[in-house]
Formats: structure tokens, sequence, C-alpha cells
């Protein structure tokens, strides 16, 4: 069904909503200066997206640089500690030594990971460092140093009384593995054990003054005695063993004299 409108109808209709449209003088220099704005961001973002490469690019270089840097380190390091080790633990008794390693816990990205350091004695089964003795402890520190200062010497060493939970055989292995190296490495070491520092060059001592009641030291150099000490830690053991003996045989000396003082008193007590 087709509806007829009147055509005076819609012209009135039209007449009504049509509005006027008032024209704009400033929208073209509005136009400019949004156009120019834009413009800038553009290159401004375009300068940012260099950068952002840029920086990413010294990055991923930085990055690749630190992971080799350190694998190198931790390369030689490990390889160096390895040989150090086995020749502070061999002997005659076990040529081969012992074992001593590190490990990464992550080896993509080293640094967000720790390191494990672990040395297994002679004739020892694997356990954990707390598990070791104090002086198995000790000689597998000095190795992971001795295997730092292989990679990076330092000018010297100072030493405070490493040998204090080292028995005899261990004190002359470590005492002669750093003389055989005193021309690459040098040492100051305080020590108490006369079988460590008769190895050394020199002797430093010092002692109180009693006449000015102040301290004083006392200055040995042994390479005017040298008889050819420390031949590549030949007969270590025996000397080990030697001087062992004879603290033996003084503990054993100083209990017989204490039993017979003791004795002695009873007897004059007595009587």
């Amino acid at each position: 069904m087709l509806l007829s409108i009147p055509t005076n109808l819609f012209f009135v209709y039209f007449h009504h909503i049509h509005v006027p449209i008032t024209p704009i003088l400033q929208a073209n220099e509005a136009f400019e200066s949004i156009s120019a704005r834009l413009k800038d961001s553009g290159a401004d973002f375009d300068d940012a997206k260099s950068a952002s490469r840029d920086a990413t690019k010294r990055f991923n270089e930085l990055r690749t640089l630190r992971a080799s840097r350190f694998n190198d380190a931790f390369n030689f390091i490990g390889n160096a500690l390895k040989t150090i080790y086995k020749d502070l633990t061999k002997s005659s008794k076990h040529p081969l030594g012992g074992t001593a390693y590190l490990s990464l816990d992550d080896t993509n990205e080293p640094y967000l990971g720790g390191m494990k350091f672990n040395a297994m004695p002679p004739m020892k089964r694997f356990r954990d460092m707390e598990a070791l003795s104090g002086g198995e402890k000790t000689v597998a520190a000095l190795a992971l140093l001795f295997a730092i200062q292989a990679y990076r010497p330092a000018p010297f060493f100072v030493m405070d009384e490493v040998d204090a939970a080292l028995d005899n055989v261990n004190v002359l292995k470590v005492s002669n593995y750093i003389r055989q190296r005193s021309k690459e490495l040098q040492c100051v070491v305080i020590s108490l054990k006369d079988m460590f520092y008769e190895q050394s060059e020199s002797l430093v001592g010092i002692c109180k003054d009693v006449a000015t009641m102040s301290s004083r030291s006392l200055t040995l150099d042994l390479t005017k005695y040298d008889d050819g000490r420390g031949d590549d830690g030949e007969g270590e053991e025996e000397g080990a063993e030697m001087s062992t003996e004879i603290s033996k045989r003084k503990r054993t000396s100083s209990a017989h004299s204490a039993r017979s003082s003791r004795s002695r008193i009873s007897e004059i007590t007595a009587e």
C-alpha cells in the first residue's frame, strides 16, 4: 500500500531541518599546525626506534663479551684447579692424587645461578665440602686460591696460619709447592710450624724488647744456608714421618717424666 505525501508538506519539513554551515577561517592554520606536530612526533618516534635498536645491539654485544670473558676465566681456573689439587694431594701411595672441579648451576646464564666447588681427596668417595675435615678443606681452598692466582697473578699473597689444620705431610706439600712457584708467586706466610717456614727464603720474627718495652723485628736470610731444600717434594713423606715420630717420642718422654714426678711426690708424702 503506497502513501501519497503532499508536495507542499515535504518542502515545509525540509525547510525546518536545514541548518546553514558557517565556514571556519582558522581551519587551515589548525590543520597545518597539527600536521607539523605529527611530522615532528613521527621523527621523534623514528629516532627513538633507532636508539632502541642501537641500545639492544650494544647490550647483546656486552652480554656476549661478558659471557665470553667469564667462560674463559672459569674454564682456565677449572683446569688449573684440577692440576694444582692433584699436585697438592698426590703421594707415593696415591700417585694420581685427588680430584677437584667447579660446576655452574646455570651454564647458559651463569650470572643467574651459583657455582659449586667439589673436592675428593685420594681414596675418598664423593661428598659435600661440609663433610670434609679441616685439613682437607684447607688444601682444597689453597688449590682454588692458587688456581685464581694463575689466571690473574697478584703481586703477592699474605697467608695467616693457613697450615693450622694441616698435618705434617700436607704442611710439607703446601710449603714445597709454594717454594717451587716462588719465581712467579711471592708469599708472606705467618706460621708457627717450623716445617713450613724452614722452606722459606727469609724469616722475619717479631719479639718484645724488654729494654724499650716495645716490639722489634728480627730478620734472617735463609738463602745463605740453602742446601737443596725442597727438591720437587722428594722425601716429604719420610721427613713428615720422622717429624711425627720425634713428636711422639717427645710426648712419651714428657708423659714418663710426669709419671716419675708424681711417683716421687707420692713417696715423699708417704714418708
